[in-house]
């Protein structure tokens, strides 16, 4: 880890850094929702199982990409699928254990009488009193681990919205073993990087660095003052390019500009996207992104520094971006 990283960790160390959403202050976290949950170990430890598998095997093969669970991952996947014992109210609707996180699905089906807060205390509580007995009888995971320290503080929850992000939920917690496979298979383009200079700029980013060394890389911009036509007839050219092996390099600001890196990403072009928002040591590629990323067709860069809070962007930042893009083309 270059110094860089190390101080970038040290700047989101605690339970507020940018991978832990906040609560939802408007929201009622006692009614009829469905959650998806994530709880971290203290400090990252690997105690609730080992990867095994392979990478490249399907799924069902027996061989897939799997986490084998220690003693104490057992125990706390049991204590989470016990839940609705304690909530009837709560279906328990998945379950994915990591090495050093898990992440849930819960459905909430009717009003709870406590906070949704309460329920992951309780839950993290017969964990605990799990350890416990476990250590008592000398199979714990790990001889220095005790029962105060298991858990880190809070919890990650994201609310669902619509019934299409279900499916995405899920498939996202059973291809977990896999990505992390990959990461570890693949760190150079699969984890965050800092301090990357281009041209006069600085940049944190993820995804393949040698796109920049490409021997023909284009800027996208594209003028919304473009009639259609024009418009269909510049998508068109650049679109033929990046199937001849030009890196297509955008912001993506305009819609015009939204459809042509869209359009190459979906054709498996490749790509380097410039964006408002930077990369923490925790940030990661999601869904597309991530196996694009792994495939080595996708870089993602940033010249400015994380935020959690939404912004729009500005047009000067958007002046700024595309120059960028030209730099980097240059």
């Amino acid at each position: 880890m270059t110094e860089e990283q190390i101080q970038e960790k040290k700047k989101y160390a605690g339970e507020k850094r940018p991978s832990m959403k906040r609560r939802d202050e408007g929201h009622d976290y006692k009614e009829r929702r469905m959650y998806m949950i994530t709880i971290e170990v203290e400090g990252r430890r690997p105690i609730f199982g080992q990867l095994a598998g392979d990478v490249f095997a399907k799924a069902g093969s027996g061989n897939e990409p799997r986490i084998v669970l220690t003693k104490l991952g057992e125990a706390v996947r049991n204590e989470w699928l016990g839940i609705t014992r304690y909530f009837p109210q709560i279906e328990v609707r998945a379950v994915q254990m990591m090495p050093d996180h898990m992440h849930g699905i819960l459905f909430v089906r009717s009003t709870l009488p406590v906070h949704l807060g309460q329920v992951i205390s309780g839950f993290k509580a017969g964990c605990r009193k799990a350890l416990r007995a476990m250590a008592s009888q000398s199979v714990a995971a790990e001889p220095s681990l005790t029962a105060k320290g298991l858990f880190a503080q809070g919890y990650n929850d994201l609310i669902l919205r619509s019934y299409e992000e279900l499916s995405v939920w899920t498939n996202y917690l059973q291809d977990n073993p896999r990505r992390l496979m990959m990461k570890r298979a693949l760190p150079e383009l699969l984890r965050p990087f800092f301090g990357l200079n281009v041209g006069s700029h600085t940049y944190s980013g993820i995804g393949n660095r040698q796109l920049l060394t490409a021997e023909r890389r284009l800027s996208v911009r594209l003028s919304r003052r473009l009639t259609e036509q024009e418009t269909e007839r510049e998508m068109q050219r650049l679109l033929e390019a990046a199937r001849e092996g030009a890196v297509l390099v955008s912001p993506a600001i305009s819609p015009a500009e939204k459809r042509v890196m869209r359009a190459a990403f979906d054709a498996g072009y490749s790509t380097v996207v410039i964006m408002e928002n930077g990369f923490t040591p925790l940030s990661k590629p999601h869904g597309e992104q991530f196996y694009a990323c792994a495939a080595g067709r996708l870089l993602m860069l940033s010249p400015w520094e994380h935020h959690n809070e939404k912004r729009k962007i500005t047009a000067t930042q958007c002046q700024q971006l595309n120059l960028m893009a030209l730099e980097i083309c240059t």
